[in-house]
């Protein structure tokens, strides 16, 4: 486990917020709001609204970018979810499962960029994830399809020094925990490969509690998003708004020693992004300065003096 240079308290937690929950905003002024709230970065996904992709301008937008994070002490990651940036028509489509070769070699292409983007920018990952298995393909294929895909993503990720964050994401080929360590073990658990932890989802649908999920993923987290959620039900939610605890799940997530950011993903909320951007932050603040109080087992009430009877009431279970 990775501990402060200072001590043995592990690192604070940094928080950023994702600009697909602030889509209704100019770019500049969703990270002039976000550095004004206190945010320590942001979760940048590649999209036509803000750091589009496919612009042939892109390697100078993205200088310029970097100054701006620079300039308002913001750190980043960047994220590829983006629904629609490939294909006005399919949501998330293409995808790296696709059975059309060429179709993947555009999703591929989109990674490539972001790995590029990502190392321009200084970011501390890539998030991605696999999609899901097209209608007709088994899933043997799918995987193989999964990993074929990545092996360029890895290798201009290890060139660029930049780690690629694979998400388990509900209804997709990779979905869970266990999915992720497959395509390691697939691929020959390569030291560019991380995850994406999204809290919300170890709630929705992984066997452990969401707490019990960040220990065990800690040696491989490469990035972390956050919202609250309902079991069985993939739906992002505001906190308060769904069924998690937070306190144990960030005093789990300090005690990994992880660096990056922790990005709320609220990305169906952002006809409110300013509202919610506003509220999440200190709520998170709240709950991670709950996590690391110093919990005192309570003494028991006028707990008796040697010799004499227990003061604890008769048939009482304390």
């Amino acid at each position: 486990m990775s501990r402060d240079t200072n001590g043995d308290a592990p690192p604070p937690l940094r928080f950023g917020y994702g600009t697909n929950g602030l889509a209704d905003l100019r770019l500049d002024d969703a990270l002039a709001l976000l550095a004004d709230l206190g945010y320590d970065g942001v979760g940048l996904t590649l999209d036509h609204m803000h750091l589009d992709p496919l612009d042939p301008d892109l390697a100078a937008r993205t200088r310029r970018l970097a100054g701006r994070l620079a300039a308002l002490g913001l750190g980043v990651t960047v994220e590829t979810g983006a629904r629609y940036v490939l294909d006005p028509r399919r949501k998330h489509g293409p995808s790296l499962l696709d059975p059309d070769a060429d179709a993947r070699a555009r999703r591929v292409t989109l990674l490539l960029r972001a790995v590029r983007v990502a190392a321009d920018l200084g970011a501390h990952a890539v998030h991605c994830f696999s999609g899901t298995t097209p209608p007709g393909t088994d899933r043997d294929t799918a995987w193989k399809r999964l990993a074929e895909a990545l092996t360029p993503v890895l290798d201009a990720a290890a060139a660029a020094g930049v780690p690629l964050a694979v998400e388990p994401e509900p209804g997709h080929l990779l979905a869970t925990l266990d999915d992720f360590h497959r395509l390691r073990r697939t691929l020959g658990t390569p030291e560019t490969l991380g995850l994406t932890l999204d809290i919300g989802h170890c709630q929705c649908l992984e066997p452990l509690p969401p707490a019990d999920c960040v220990r065990a993923a800690g040696p491989w987290l490469r990035h972390v998003q956050i919202e609250d959620m309902r079991r069985g039900v993939h739906e992002h939610l505001p906190f308060g708004d769904g069924e998690i605890d937070f306190p144990p799940v960030l005093a789990a997530l300090a005690a990994t020693g992880y660096r990056g950011l922790t990005v709320v993903e609220l990305p169906r909320h952002s006809h409110a992004g300013p509202h919610h951007a506003e509220r999440s932050l200190p709520f998170l603040r709240r709950a991670a300065a709950a996590s690391a109080a110093p919990t005192h087992p309570p003494a028991p009430p006028d707990a008796a003096r040697p010799g004499e009877p227990s003061a604890a009431p008769e048939g009482s279970t304390t």
